[in-house]
């Protein structure tokens, strides 16, 4: 069987130059490619090189991780909690089949269940989620542009593990390397991106870990832009949520690319590496990450009612086991959370009454809109108390801090904000304060 593709030789002729090649999540070349296979390109890539032979059986398995099934977590699960969950919501899920878990509100930041949040694990090709997030940047300061060309060095090409197919005489633009990044999970792509924006991955490193600092991703260091196996790189479920809500915020049109099945490069269709895109229709991003050390990791972003969720597990066994795992934690935050405005900027929520004010009183309120995360049985119970601090013997101006507001449900506390007069009050006057004291004394 001959190895007609270009790319597939090169594939092929790497193995057999490195026959320790790591098994990164999108790493094993038997790829699901227009016109061939996935059965059928393992069969040809083990015929062009004996060191592949051990790789075969996941492919025929029809598991869709490439190196088939890893070490399941062993000893108990990791204990779930739900931080603003309260004494009448439900439990999050039990997950034995995955290392740690964050489910996250991605507008608000909410962590609505977790289970070992901050426990540091190898992010795998999770890793290219920072990649990404530094590109867009470089995209949104002008300094790339999405139809640039990229010259594609030969450290890029020589990559090892899963690839876009691209070489030193591809002629590839930023979206088409952003689409094999995102998609293919093209270590090439991350490469070569990474040159683009910083002239070389030794710098492109330092501004990831930069960010990642910036970011208070505390759990998180970086060693290279793809994600391949190395001892000091490491994240966890905690900060992988973070940075994935930044890249929601800031660069929203991940999207476009993250929700794809699939995507066609130099006459080659490869398969999303996301199998939870492929069972939920509200799923729509947005990476996963895949070694023998770090197991099957998804983190996934869905649209569930009014809610922007992301989820994210690590340490998965199989895909089958994360998907799972991911849906229980969607279906969790679906059923069992809402968010709500609690305030409106300049609706008034409650008067403060005084004799230092002429009319006697002032309406409140406060200077922003506040939407939150809270339990759906929690949506009735939110109240609000004031506090004024300021001496209110000179009046109040309109916009004046006079106070806090604190807004709480079932005995949490949701917010804080400052508490600002909606309109002036002057002081009470003489003859106000006079009439006042004979009222007093009859």
């Amino acid at each position: 069987m001959a190895l007609t593709h270009p790319g597939l030789r090169k594939q092929a002729n790497q193995v057999q130059r490195d026959p320790a090649l790591p098994c990164l999540e999108c790493e094993s070349i038997m790829l699901k490619m227009s016109g061939l296979s996935r059965v059928a390109l393992a069969a040809a890539l083990v015929f062009a090189s004996p060191v592949l032979a051990k790789a075969a059986p996941a492919a025929a398995s029809g598991d869709t991780g490439k190196i088939g099934a890893t070490p399941a977590p062993t000893g108990p699960a990791p204990v779930p909690q739900s931080p603003i969950g309260d004494a009448s919501t439900p439990s999050p899920p039990v997950l034995p089949n995955v290392t740690a878990y964050v489910l996250m509100d991605a507008q608000t930041g909410a962590i609505l269940a977790e289970a070992a949040p901050h426990l540091e694990i190898p992010p795998a090709s999770l890793t290219k989620l920072m990649t990404a997030h530094l590109v867009y940047q470089a995209i949104h300061n002008g300094s790339l542009k999405m139809n640039q060309t990229v010259p594609i060095s030969v450290n890029a090409w020589h990559q090892q593990g899963s690839t876009m197919f691209i070489d030193p005489n591809s002629v590839v633009t930023v979206d088409q390397l952003l689409h094999g990044l995102i998609i293919d999970s093209g270590n090439d792509a991350a490469v070569a991106l990474a040159e683009a924006v910083a002239g070389s991955t030794s710098v492109f490193v330092q501004m990831m870990n930069e960010t990642a600092s910036k970011l208070g991703l505390t759990d998180t260091n970086y060693t290279n832009a793809t994600g391949l196996p190395d001892p000091n790189l490491h994240t966890s479920a905690l900060d992988i949520a973070l940075l994935s809500r930044v890249i929601l915020k800031d660069e929203p049109e991940i999207l476009q690319i993250s929700k794809l099945q699939s995507y066609t490069y130099g006459g080659i269709t490869q398969r999303s590496w996301n199998p939870v895109l492929f069972v939920d229709p509200t799923v729509d991003g947005l990476k996963t990450g895949l070694t023998e050390e770090s197991g099957h990791c998804i983190d996934a972003t869905a649209q569930r009612g009014n809610m922007r969720l992301i989820a994210v597990v690590t340490g998965g066994p199989t895909w089958a086991a994360s998907t799972a795992a991911i849906e229980s934690l969607l279906d969790y935050g679906q059923h069992f959370f809402t968010e709500a405005q609690i305030t409106t900027a300049g609706q008034q929520i409650d008067v403060v009454k005084s004799n230092a004010f002429n009319s006697g009183e002032v309406p409140v309120g406060v200077a922003k809109d506040i939407t939150v995360t809270l339990p759906t049985d929690a949506l009735k119970s939110v109240t609000h108390t004031i506090s004024v601090t300021t001496p209110l013997t000179p009046g109040a101006s309109k916009g004046e801090v006079l106070g806090t507001a604190t807004f709480s449900a079932k005995g949490k506390t949701l917010a804080v904000l400052p508490l600002i007069a909606l309109a002036d009050s002057p002081p009470a006057s003489f003859s106000t304060k006079l009439s006042r004291k004979i009222r007093s004394m009859l």
